[in-house]
């Protein structure tokens, strides 16, 4: 679930900051995180998963917790950027809309809906009516992302109440005693804030002092107050954190959306009937009830047996999550733009399968590894290549290089610090509301710090715009868009990271220092390290090469007033660190 998940959590675009402009913090962002995880450890099939993300608030829990799990899920369509600072509301709500409709086309469907928004598509068959009869959907649905009022944020919202109380905390506990005095620092600024109201008035007419120095101290005193005020609203009578989440639910207005002329809110024209995508299905319109939004039945007509994309998107995932590149290469787009198919007639029987399989991921997967093509050598041949330099028809395994979550779960394996357990929340869950880069604690230190530093790398705190530098080095998927497939690029900063990074000469240091205890032989001692970093024994030349690079780095520091033991050690870590930097430890043969 950790490992398939974080491939799902790509393609949803998961972060826990609204990025742009005005980079607020998603300090329940994580609930969605556990949700996809513990979806792909229960093996939960395909359709019902996405079903759930689309309208788990419509659909019935039979339990508190089922029904807080189906809430939850709805995150899917509230993680997004946004530009909070947006200070026209209709605005803010279409391009909202856009989003979740871009988002919702590219990750289900492979196809680009959002680009109707302006006109009919350019390619596909896909018209700007369509568009807006899915807009109309998303139009009769509230999404609540959870951002205070601030200096930046104009845009705030509510978070959704689950129908469950943690039984762990999942963010910073308050005591009684700090809510009474939080409480009271409260009043004590709004007392100050009429103070200054009053003032400013004066100024405005007249008086005494800079009208404009009187608003921003207004404005400030406006944010520390809301986010104070936030923080008594997210806990409970003991200070202990409520469970929240982000999420939709359904308007108490139903309505249709109007077709935007250019996509422009003051050109507006005829209302259009909420509806589906014609070339997807039955070309009849779709009457959907005003009784509800319409995502139940959306939900329903995206996994529909007859939708043709529909399992041949997702196989082309799996397919390129266990191979390293899709049957469809462009794996977001399916549309004319997209690339065709190199074996269509296998796509087609994948999709079959999968439907067969009752859309089991786990099962789908397996199948695919115990085939031929998967089981083949990465051993290199020049006449293959020369026939087929891309590796396009599968002549070999192709080379993988580890994504940026492995290497450093890598690294903490090999030092044994590596926590196999999950956390409980997120460091930005600790961290709370606030924008990044302003808060003291939503820098890269303080949320990686030692409460989630030696956790898997999934549960890194993923902020935009501030994602750990691991992550920036070895091409992590850009967090605002839909990313079915990473990037994979050779820079010269991934043997400088090696080089330079304070985490990897750290997490060396830690390992010479076990490495040292061990009742061994010199060469035995580098045997083992070369098992643990690399997986094999070091040959003969190796084990010649590090001893002798083992006992020249001893002399030498012997030479600057350091011990034997010191400077053993100082000699194994450094030889760590080579190896951890070496191409043999990045790629998978």
């Amino acid at each position: 679930g950790e490992k398939w998940g974080r491939h799902w959590l790509d393609v949803a675009r998961y972060a826990e900051s609204s990025g742009k402009e005005s980079n607020v913090t998603f300090p329940h962002a994580w609930r969605y995180r556990d949700y996809v995880i513990k979806a792909f450890n229960d093996d939960k099939p395909y359709d019902r998963f996405i079903q759930e993300q689309i309208a788990g608030d419509l659909l019935s829990g039979s339990t508190p917790e089922k029904k807080a799990e189906l809430m939850v899920a709805t995150g899917f369509l509230a993680l997004g950027p946004k530009s909070l600072n947006e200070a026209n509301r209709n605005q803010f709500r279409a391009d909202l809309i856009d989003e979740q409709i871009d988002t919702m086309s590219k990750a289900i469907l492979g196809v680009t809906i959002a680009c109707a928004r302006c006109h009919d598509h350019k390619f596909d068959p896909i018209s700007q009516r369509e568009y807006y009869a899915l807009a109309g959907i998303f139009l009769s649905t509230d999404t609540y992302f959870g951002t205070v009022a601030t200096q930046g944020n104009r845009q705030s919202s509510r978070l959704l109440q689950l129908p469950i109380k943690d039984t762990e905390l999942s963010g910073r506990k308050m005591s009684v005693s700090e809510l009474s005095r939080l409480q009271q620092a409260i009043e004590t600024q709004k007392e100050e804030r009429s103070k200054i109201f009053q003032q400013a008035r004066a100024a405005r007419n007249g008086g005494e002092g800079d009208p404009a120095l009187f608003q921003q101290q207004l404005r400030r005193l406006n944010t520390r107050i809301n986010v104070s005020e936030n923080l008594i609203k997210t806990r409970d009578a003991e200070g202990r954190p409520l469970s929240l989440a982000m999420g939709v639910r359904d308007s108490r207005r139903v309505q249709n959306a109007r077709l935007l002329e250019r996509g422009e809110l003051d050109s507006p024209k005829e209302l259009i009937q909420r509806g589906f995508l014609n070339v997807l299905g039955d070309e009849r319109p779709v009457r959907l009830s005003y009784s509800s939004s319409g995502r139940k039945e959306l939900a329903h007509w995206l996994t529909a047996e007859d939708n043709p994309l529909f399992a041949r998107v997702m196989v082309n995932r799996i397919w390129s999550w266990l191979m390293g590149r899709g049957i469809v290469e462009t794996i977001d787009n399916f549309g004319v733009n997209g690339k065709r198919p190199s074996h269509p007639e296998l796509l087609d029987h994948l999709a079959i399968r999968f439907r067969e399989l009752g859309y089991s991921v786990k099962k789908m997967a397996k199948e695919i590894m115990m085939s031929r093509t998967y089981r083949l050598s990465s051993v290199y041949s020049a006449r293959n290549f020369h026939r087929d330099p891309d590796n396009v028809f599968y002549w070999q395994k192709s080379k993988r290089r580890l994504t940026a979550e492995e290497v450093r779960d890598a690294i903490l394996t090999i030092s044994g610090e590596l926590r196999y357990n999950a956390p409980r929340g997120s460091g930005v869950s600790y961290a709370g509301d606030g924008a990044v880069g302003r808060n003291p604690l939503l820098n890269e230190n303080s949320i990686l710090g030692e409460s989630f530093g030696s956790y898997r790398s999934v549960y890194l705190p993923v902020l935009r715009d501030l994602l750990p530098e691991v992550f920036n080095v070895f091409d992590f998927a850009e967090p605002s868009l839909v990313i079915g497939q990473r990037d994979v690029t050779i820079v010269p900063g991934q043997a400088l990271y090696f080089m330079n990074s304070p985490f990897v000469i750290e997490q060396a240091k830690i390992t010479a220092e076990r490495i040292s205890e061990l009742q061994k032989s010199s060469k035995d001692r580098i045997n083992y390290l070369y098992m643990l970093t690399l997986g094999r024994e070091a040959t003969d030349q190796e084990l010649r090469i590090a001893q002798i690079y083992v006992d020249d780095f001893v002399i030498a520091v012997r030479s600057e007033g350091n011990g034997t033991r010191t400077s053993q050690k100082l000699a194994l870590s450094t030889f760590c660190q080579s190896l951890m930097s070496c191409a043999e430890f990045r790629y998978i043969n």
